[in-house]
């Protein structure tokens, strides 16, 4: 019994979401000296009510982090996160940090798609993630036909300190669909998810799958405001969570 209750809460733990940093990435390459500022500010209003081994409840958790971004090339940028949450009892206080390599192909290589991948390392606080030290590697795969944007990101993330580093590579993807109504504004509807490790995935009803609609509103040429209000559908997910990201580009124009 004892070995079978280890085997759930590693499954849980496997199918673990993201609140801090809700965003599916777009294909977006920095030029050389360009810098933004990006706040995400997620609450979740339907949430586990229990821990999970380390991992604090995530019901009436308030997430807010911050997010810099210097485009060191045409085609590579490097972004560090600062994470802090507020929980139940507690007041705001540090979760984590994380740094981002990204790296875009040039329109130049002429793709019938625009193409990047990204590398995340995560120091997290075990109140938060369970594994303290993970790696993600996200494909950015972007589509315009006309006024539609179809955005995709696999992901692919490991453990890389705990019992979970066991498991090896779990697949995450995530997804966005765009339609362009004006320059300023674009509704769409996103989707998240954590499949499992890939060695082992478990049943759906053990994955975590959301929804979120919402869209981009595009205030001037240097601020973005994105919200949405997102809905798990799968027991293993948060099931009702409102998230906004406000992106302000800063340095040399855009």
């Amino acid at each position: 019994m004892r070995c079978i209750g280890v085997l759930v809460l590693c499954a849980a733990a496997a199918c673990a979401q993201d609140s801090f940093e809700i965003h599916v990435y777009e294909y977006d390459p920095m030029p050389l000296g360009s810098l933004s500022y990006e706040t995400h500010l997620n609450y979740t209003l339907e949430g586990t009510r229990s821990y999970d081994g380390t991992v604090a409840p995530t019901q009436n958790q308030f997430h807010y982090t911050t997010e810099f971004t210097a485009g060191l090339t045409d085609s590579f940028a490097l972004g560090t996160m600062v994470l802090t949450a507020a929980r139940p009892g507690h007041s705001l206080e540090y979760a984590g940090w994380r740094i981002i390599p990204h790296a875009f192909a040039p329109k130049s290589w002429g793709l019938p798609f625009n193409l990047g991948v990204l590398a995340e390392f995560s120091f997290m606080r075990p109140a938060y993630e369970e594994d303290a030290r993970h790696l993600e590697l996200r494909l950015v795969i972007e589509k315009h036909i006309g006024r539609l944007q179809l955005d995709g990101n696999p992901v692919f993330a490991r453990a890389l300190t705990g019992p979970l580093t066991k498991q090896g590579w779990a697949f995450e993807p995530s997804g966005r669909i765009g339609w362009q109504l004006s320059r300023k504004f674009t509704p769409s509807v996103e989707y998240y998810s954590s499949w499992g490790p890939l060695r082992n995935l478990p049943p759906f009803h053990e994955q975590v799958h959301q929804f979120v609609p919402g869209g981009d509103w595009r205030i001037n040429d240097r601020l973005l405001v994105n919200f949405g209000a997102g809905f798990g559908i799968t027991g293993a997910a948060n099931a009702v969570f409102v998230k906004s990201r406000f992106e302000w580009s800063l340095g040399k124009a855009p």
